[in-house]
């Protein structure tokens, strides 16, 4: 049985207000797959298409969730995505920070993939930073929160309020520090997203559906005034995460990640020096 984790004694989802989907983002692609209704923003993937969304503004930090229902059954090959990037304005050279769910088959679980990538394109001319969990629930049962902080000085990935993954700013070179978009996807991926690309997308279970509600969108913009504050998701105002989420965060990895880049003795580790810095 699945061991829910402890409290982390901080709440971040009740500290921010939601935004109406059409307040905070606009269509990005596949706008022929994506319906809005009662405050649910749906979007899904069959051979002719996916779809994708795009916050209004860009960021320079800020704190950013939803909540999200996942496709049960076969989902092998698809991703299901929230994730800051600077892609449009930096091809080939753009800095990400995702939440992705690998797709699966039925009786395995999902998995949510964290990654952060530095100026690049993720193509193999850069270096990503994967960390990869199991949840504590079922994803697909019900809607659950999931949320990016990013801060001048450490992004915090959490699941329902508890941190999973903390990476801090140790060097501008390993750091996004560009302004970056808010974005959610849906799309194939079949050459990597399941088994390593060993089990692909099959369009006999089509559609595919990813369901996004409860949007938070907070934080500096890329015309704020330089005196703009970040937000944190602490009690403390200049960021970082208390005694209790840290230990929240602690037991969390010990028992639900399931990859871990700096880990891997497969790395390359000289292109990610945060990993023994």
């Amino acid at each position: 049985m699945a061991q829910y984790p402890p409290s982390p004694g901080y709440y971040p989802s009740s500290k921010f207000r939601t935004v109406g989907f059409y307040q905070g983002f606009n269509n990005l692609w596949g706008p022929q797959h994506q319906s809005f209704s009662q405050n649910e923003l749906t979007i899904w993937l069959d051979r002719s298409s996916g779809s994708g969304f795009k916050s209004k503004l860009p960021f320079r930090s800020g704190y950013f969730a939803t909540s999200i229902k996942l496709q049960p059954g076969y989902t092998a090959g698809v991703i299901t995505s929230f994730y800051l990037s600077n892609n449009e304005a930096h091809p080939g050279y753009h800095d990400e920070v995702d939440i992705e769910f690998l797709g699966t088959t039925p009786g395995k679980p999902y998995t949510l993939q964290t990654n952060v990538y530095i100026r690049g394109s993720g193509d193999g001319t850069i270096v990503g930073r994967e960390m990869k969990f199991h949840l504590w629930f079922d994803p697909t049962a019900n809607f659950h929160r999931y949320a990016i902080l990013w801060s001048p000085k450490e992004i915090i990935f959490f699941v329902d309020d508890v941190p999973i993954r903390r990476y801090p700013r140790k060097s501008d070179a390993s750091f996004p520090l560009r302004p970056m978009w808010v974005y959610g996807s849906i799309w194939d991926a079949s050459s990597w997203a399941t088994e390593d690309g060993k089990v692909k997308a099959d369009y006999s279970y089509q559609p595919f559906v990813g369901r996004y509600s409860n949007f938070v969108v907070v934080g500096c913009s890329a015309y704020a005034s330089l005196s703009c504050r970040p937000p944190s998701a602490s009690p403390y105002p200049s960021g970082g995460l208390t005694s209790q989420q840290t230990q929240a965060m602690l037991w969390t990895q010990k028992r639900y990640m399931v990859y871990n880049y700096c880990s891997d003795s497969k790395r390359d580790h000289s292109r990610t020096p945060e990993c023994w810095s």
